[in-house]
């Protein structure tokens, strides 16, 4: 769906929102109407919201920004069944979206918005310009880490959201305790309460939840992913939930041009904690391909 611009009656006009398989997902669409566009994805437990420090300094410097809520987020495109949330379904939401606007983009991902963003960056570079992954490495890199060091201690918290129903059921009967476990691994107070308002109370756990439940529907959706687009990897040293090692064994799987950015004393929540720096690193990744 498409809104007029504001204060004229001809011209590009905002995508609040678009569809696909007979799901309606909901967009945030900001930045000048003749901006080169932008599509960031955000994680779990988040929405589209969590760019809002981000996009705007995208938007001074010419970016018109896309933020969707994507799947088992936006309220019309909920589907029962973690069959429906595989890698491949996620990853052709966004490339539906792209359709959409109509020309290639930078592509930008946090969190599961970044594995999302591999897999399309790999399967469609024609629609990407350029690809900056946030806090998450490459899908294989990420296995590999899992397998020889800390990270699958860190991932620890993946085979609880395995089980049916219980931290469904925490989020709508003791929020608090999911919501204390947000701010043990970095969320500031007003992050959590964030999450309270547009997570627990929105609805939108269960379908958050059913994105790690698929996980073992991956398959080959991780294998296939090597990228050829420009990309960068912004990573914090503070990220209780994803260690080095990943970072560490993502470069064999770029053959693009790339570039690690750490940043110190940041915890996982990037886009809310340091979105100049994280701005910085989007905008030299885009000049790059200008």
């Amino acid at each position: 769906m498409t809104a007029p611009a504001p204060g004229s009656g001809a011209g590009p006009a905002r995508i609040t929102s678009y569809q696909r398989s007979g799901l309606t997902f909901d967009v945030l669409d900001d930045g000048p109407l003749d901006g080169t566009p932008a599509v960031l994805l955000h994680g779990f437990p988040e929405r589209a919201t969590c760019w809002r420090d981000v996009a705007p300094l995208l938007h001074a410097e010419g970016v018109r920004t896309y933020a969707p809520d994507q799947r088992g987020y936006s309220p019309r495109a909920r589907p029962f069944g973690r069959w429906n949330y595989r890698i491949g379904a996620l990853g052709d939401d966004a490339i539906a979206l792209i359709e959409e606007i109509g020309q290639p983009v930078d592509l930008v991902g946090h969190d599961w918005g970044a594995i999302v963003g591999w897999s399309v960056a790999a399967r469609r570079p024609d629609l990407v310009r350029s690809w900056t992954a946030v806090s998450v490495p490459h899908p294989m890199a990420f296995l590999r880490a899992v397998a020889t060091s800390s990270q699958g201690l860190k991932s620890w918290y993946m085979l609880l959201f395995q089980v049916p129903l219980l931290v469904d059921l925490v989020g709508r009967f003791v929020p608090q305790v999911l919501l204390r476990s947000l701010k043990q691994i970095g969320m500031t107070s007003a992050e959590v309460a964030r999450c309270r308002r547009e997570i627990l109370e929105y609805g939108a756990l269960p379908g958050g939840l059913a994105w790690y439940r698929a996980l073992p529907l991956m398959g080959s959706a991780a294998r296939d992913t090597d990228v050829t687009v420009p990309t960068t990897l912004v990573w914090s040293d503070e990220d209780a939930a994803l260690g080095r090692r990943g970072t560490e064994l993502t470069p064999p799987h770029v053959s693009g041009p790339y570039e690690f950015v750490e940043l110190s004393g940041v915890s996982h929540w990037i886009p809310t904690q340091a979105p100049e720096a994280l701005a910085s690193a989007i905008l030299e990744r885009r000049a790059s391909v200008s």
